[in-house]
């Protein structure tokens, strides 16, 4: 079991909050990007996986991305390890945005 596992992924996600998509002005959390976030513990370290998708499996700037969110390891020093799988099934669409902010940008 994950000590504080509840408070980890708060942050994890704080940190997904501050990624954008350069095309949306809305952070990869709020987007509905990030499918799951799961942390596993290894030899006492903890491993954090994390599932995401893109808007198109065509985005331009998916390295990027990526990259962000793997730097989440770097920054938070209870996280040893990450692996993000993307995955494009379910495929992404505008439903998968939160309604509140769905209707902050107009999609409604």
């Amino acid at each position: 079991m994950i000590k504080n596992e509840d408070e980890l992924r708060k942050k994890v996600i704080s940190l997904l909050e501050m990624i954008y998509d350069p095309e949306i002005p809305v952070n990869i959390y709020q987007l509905g990007l990030i499918y799951k976030i799961e942390f596993s513990e290894i030899n006492a370290l903890v491993h954090c996986d994390i599932e995401m998708t893109l808007t198109s499996a065509a985005c331009p700037v998916a390295e990027s991305l990526i990259d962000q969110v793997y730097n989440i390891s770097l920054i938070l020093e209870e996280i040893e390890t990450m692996k993000i799988d993307v995955v494009f099934e379910p495929p992404w669409s505008p439903e998968n945005i939160p309604y509140e902010t769905r209707l902050e940008l107009g999609l409604l």
